[in-house]
């Protein structure tokens, strides 16, 4: 019986949408509010690195970065966890890939829409009963007049029930794999195998795809998650207090363990310092 690894995690949510355009590309076409006769049809993966990381690290990263044809671009991210600068990150790495489209001897005219997609693995706003949240450019009093240019998209992950948007299948389909295939997943629904996008996505997340070191890079992650998370469930002013020296302390204590366990398993020092993010010297005297 196949085992799998849940794709919100770091190393299979780029596996499955960083690495296959037709998966990010059915992904962005059913979460986004992409104008009729405008889905995206094809699409190239750009570098990252050019979009700024927050300060909660690796739970926080821009996973994917990509643009079609005519030029638009499109941020992916998974959020573990939330904070309240989470909004203001979003608009800041859209607005800087929209600024980047600008050589100084251009036009104005050439600049093409950012959409960012946010799917977020926590409630934030606590108050509506919607999970999904567009936000846009619009005219204060006249909301259908808009200037196109950002497109910020969060989705609130525990909030998704499949009855909500019934009507949106690749929609339903995409966020139920995204919160129902995990470790204690012993068999597969049927529907996802019935769509060739989201039977490819599960065949991706198999357990028996990925190394010995990679699935430790995956415990660590976890690690790592459930640290930040317990630091964002404490009241907010001791969380900002608390962050950096918290978040240092746990993540460090969770790379050490998952070095011992890959130290106790005889594998390399140079691979261990790999995966766990440590010095050398630091494994030696484990």
């Amino acid at each position: 019986m196949a085992k799998y690894l849940d794709p919100k995690a770091d190393l299979t949510f780029k596996k499955v949408f960083g690495e296959h355009p037709n998966l990010v590309a059915s992904l962005l076409n059913s979460l986004l509010p992409l104008p009729a006769g405008e889905e995206i049809a094809e699409i190239e993966y750009m570098s990252s690195e050019r979009v700024p990381r927050t300060s909660i690290g690796k739970n926080s990263i821009v996973d994917v970065f990509c643009k079609t044809k005519d030029g638009r671009k499109f941020i992916v991210e998974m959020q573990m966890c939330w904070t309240a600068d989470f909004k203001d990150m979003a608009l800041f790495n859209s607005a800087k890939v929209y600024v980047d489209q600008l050589e100084h001897a251009e036009d104005f005219s050439q600049l093409r829409p950012v959409y960012s997609l946010n799917l977020v693995d926590a409630i934030f706003e606590k108050d509506v009963s919607e999970f999904i949240h567009h936000y846009k450019v619009v005219h204060e009093k006249y909301t259908n007049k808009l200037i196109e240019g950002f497109h910020i998209v969060f989705v609130e992950l525990p909030k998704f029930k499949p009855q909500s948007i019934a009507e949106r299948k690749m929609a339903v389909l995409w966020l139920r794999f995204l919160t129902e295939i995990n470790k204690t997943t012993e068999q597969v629904p049927a529907e996802f195998l019935e769509s060739s996008e989201i039977r490819q996505a599960v065949k991706l997340v198999e357990e028996s795809a990925y190394t010995r070191e990679q699935l430790m890079g995956y415990d660590l992650f976890w690690d790592a998650v459930r640290v930040a998370k317990t630091l964002a469930s404490a009241p907010e002013r001791s969380y900002k207090a608390g962050l950096n020296a918290g978040r240092n302390a746990g993540l460090k204590e969770g790379k050490l363990e998952t070095a011992r366990k890959m130290k106790a398993d005889g594998l390399p020092v140079e691979t261990i310092a790999k995966y766990a993010g440590l010095a050398a010297e630091e494994i030696e005297k484990l």
